[in-house]
C-alpha cells in the first residue's frame, strides 16, 4: 500500500499552515465578529489566538512524538484504543471535508459582487445558486486535480499564493488605516468589558464569528506530520508560530475595518451594520473608501485566499482518510497512492462528499457554526493524549516538549470545551446527529470484520461518550441557544469542573502502551496492521 514520503522541509511546511490558516476567516470573520461583539470583537480574537497558541502546542509536541500522516486518527488510537480513536477521526474527518467547501462558498459569494447570479437570498443569507453549484462543482475538481497531478506543482502553488496573500493582506491594513480611522468607533470597547452581556457577545464572536475557524489550518501540520523533514523545528514553527503570526494579521485586519466604518452605517447599533457591497465586507470598504488599486489586489486575493486555504485542506483531509483506511475504519482502496505518492482516491471520495455538504449547509456562517462544533472536539484530543502519553511513554524521545504541560493541557481543554459551547445548541444539536452516524458506521464497520475491539479498548473509551452527550446537555441547558437553566457566568465554573472532571477520567482510561508497540506502530502505520510498510525516502 505504500507510505507517504519525508519531504516537506519546515519553512515549506510553515508556508502551507499560514495558506491554510489565512483562507476565507479573514475576508469575512472581521465583519461578523464586529457584528456580534462590536469594538470588542479585537478582544474576541485575542482571547481566540491565546486559546489556539495553546491547543496547538499540545499537537506539536504529539506530532514530534509520533510523526504520521493523518495524525488526527492515529494519536487517539494510540493514547485511548480503536473506539475512541474511529469517533474522533470521524469528527475530525467531517470537520476537515467541510473546509474546502467553506473556502469555495467565499469565493462565489465574493464573485457574486460582480456575477449576482451565482447567489440567491433566503432568509436574508446569500447562499448558493444553480450557477453558484457548477461554479463550485468546478473549483472542487480543479483543486483536487492539482493534489492528484502534481506534487512539486503543489509546492510552487502553495510559496506563491502565500507570498501573495501575505503581501495582500499588509498592503490592506496600511492603505485602509491611513485612508480614514475614527478613535470614536472603538468607544463602546470598555463599555463591553464592564458588562455580562458584553461578555457573552465577545465571547460568542469567538465561536460563531468565525474567529475559531480562522485558526483552523494549523491542524495541516499535524495531519502532514507524516511527511516532514526535522520535526523538532517544523511541527511547532508550523503548529503554533503560524498561529501567533496570523494573529497579528488579524488583529490588525479588524482594527482598521473598525476604524474605517462610517459611523452613519452603525446609527441602527453594531448588530444591524451595513454599507455598501458588506457581502464582501473589505471589498466593499475599499470601494467605499476609493481605494481602487487595494480594491482590485482584494478582489484578487478573495479568490486566490480561499482557493489557497482549500487547496492545502482537500492535501490534509486525504491525508485524515488515508490514515482511517490504513487502520481499517473505512475500505483499503482509500489508502492506495498514485505514481506521486499522493492518496488519489481518497481525494476523490472527499469531493464527492464535499459537495453533498453544500446541500444541508448553506451559507458561509451556517457552515462555520456547524465546523467549529465539530472541529474543536478534535483539537480537544491533544491535550488529552499528551496527558496519558506522558504517563504511559514517559522516557520516549520527544523532540519538542511542552513545559508545564498538566496546567496547559487542562487550560486547552477547558478553552476547547467553551468554543463547542459558545456555538450554541442549535450547531451542537447537529453535531449528535453526526456523532449517531459515526457510531453506526463504526457498528457496520465492526460487523464486517473490517475493525476488531477488544474488552480493555471499550473500557479505554469509556470517557468518550459520557464527554460528547455531555457537553450537548450543557449546551441545551445554557444560555447560549439553549433553555437557559444554567445562566450566563455559572456556565463558566460548570464547564470547568466538568472539564476537570473528563480530563481526569479520560487520563484515567488511558490505554496501556510499551515502547517496542509504538515503534511497531510506526513501522506498520497502524497497532492492528500486520503489513509492514515501505519505508521512507
Amino acid at each position: 500500500m505504500g507510505q507517504l514520503s519525508r519531504r516537506i522541509s519546515p519553512t515549506t511546511l510553515f508556508m502551507l499552515s499560514m495558506n491554510a490558516i489565512i483562507g476565507s476567516g479573514w475576508l469575512f470573520a472581521p465583519l461578523y465578529a464586529a457584528k456580534i461583539a462590536g469594538p470588542a470583537a479585537i478582544i474576541s480574537w485575542i482571547i481566540g489566538g491565546f486559546a489556539a497558541i495553546l491547543i496547538a502546542f499540545t499537537f506539536a509536541e504529539l506530532s514530534t512524538m509520533f510523526p504520521v500522516a493523518g495524525g488526527t486518527a492515529h494519536i487517539p488510537q494510540l493514547s485511548h484504543g480503536i473506539f475512541a480513536s474511529f469517533i474522533l477521526s470521524w469528527i475530525a474527518w467531517i470537520s476537515s471535508l467541510i473546509m474546502t467547501p467553506i473556502e469555495v462558498q467565499a469565493v462565489l459569494q465574493y464573485a457574486s459582487l460582480f456575477f449576482p447570479s451565482l447567489m440567491q437570498m433566503e432568509n436574508g443569507v446569500p447562499v448558493l445558486a444553480f450557477w453558484g453549484y457548477l461554479w463550485a462543482a468546478l473549483l472542487m475538481v480543479a483543486l483536487c486535480v492539482i493534489n492528484i497531478v502534481s506534487y512539486r506543482g503543489l509546492m510552487r502553488f502553495n510559496f506563491i499564493i502565500c507570498v501573495f496573500k501575505f503581501s495582500v493582506i499588509l498592503i490592506t491594513i496600511f492603505a485602509i488605516l491611513h485612508a480614514r480611522f475614527i478613535p470614536a468607533n472603538f468607544s463602546g470597547l470598555v463599555a463591553s468589558t464592564m458588562s455580562a452581556t458584553g461578555w457573552q457577545a465577545i465571547l460568542s464572536a469567538v465561536a460563531t464569528g468565525g474567529i475559531v475557524l480562522a485558526f483552523n489550518g494549523f491542524k495541516s501540520g499535524v495531519e502532514m506530520a507524516g511527511e516532514a523533514k526535522n520535526l523538532a523545528v517544523a511541527i511547532p514553527l508550523s503548529t503554533a508560530g503560524a498561529v501567533v503570526a496570523c494573529l497579528l494579521l488579524y488583529l490588525g485586519l479588524q482594527i482598521c475595518f473598525i476604524g474605517a466604518l462610517d459611523p452613519a452605517s452603525l446609527k441602527n447599533g453594531w448588530q444591524h451594520l451595513n454599507f455598501a457591497g458588506d457581502i464582501g465586507p473589505f471589498v466593499g470598504l475599499a470601494s467605499g473608501l476609493g481605494l481602487i488599486l487595494v480594491f482590485k489586489l482584494l478582489y484578487m486575493n478573495s479568490i486566490v485566499s480561499p482557493l489557497g486555504a482549500g487547496l492545502i485542506y482537500v492535501t490534509s483531509t486525504a491525508r485524515i482518510l488515508y490514515a482511517m483506511s490504513r487502520i481499517g475504519y473505512v475500505p483499503r482502496f482509500l489508502s492506495k497512492l498514485n505514481h506521486q505518492r499522493f492518496p488519489m482516491w481518497a481525494i476523490v471520495v472527499n469531493f464527492l462528499f464535499g459537495m453533498l455538504s453544500f446541500l444541508p449547509l448553506p451559507g458561509w456562517q451556517t457552515m462555520v457554526n456547524f465546523l467549529v462544533s465539530a472541529m474543536v472536539i478534535t483539537y480537544a484530543m491533544g491535550p488529552i493524549a499528551l496527558m496519558c502519553l506522558r504517563l504511559t511513554l514517559p522516557d520516549e524521545k520527544r523532540p519538542f516538549r511542552l513545559p508545564a504541560a498538566n496546567l496547559l493541557c487542562l487550560l486547552a481543554f477547558y478553552c476547547c470545551n467553551l468554543f463547542s459551547y459558545w456555538t450554541g445548541w442549535e450547531t451542537m444539536s447537529k453535531l449528535g446527529i453526526t456523532l449517531c452516524v459515526g457510531m453506526a458506521l463504526f457498528l457496520i464497520a465492526y460487523l464486517r470484520g473490517s475493525v476488531e475491539i477488544k474488552k480493555n479498548e471499550l473500557k479505554s473509551a469509556f470517557w468518550i461518550l459520557p464527554y460528547l452527550f455531555g457537553l450537548m446537555g450543557i449546551s441545551y441547558l445554557g444560555a447560549f441557544g439553549g433553555q437557559h437553566v444554567i445562566p450566563f457566568g455559572w456556565d463558566f465554573l460548570i464547564i470547568g469542573l466538568f472539564s476537570m472532571g473528563i480530563l481526569y477520567l479520560a487520563v484515567k482510561c488511558r490505554a496501556a502502551l510499551s515502547s517496542a508497540k509504538v515503534a511497531e506502530y510506526l513501522f506498520s502505520g497502524s497497532i492492528n496492521d500486520p503489513v509492514p510498510a515501505v519505508s521512507h525516502h
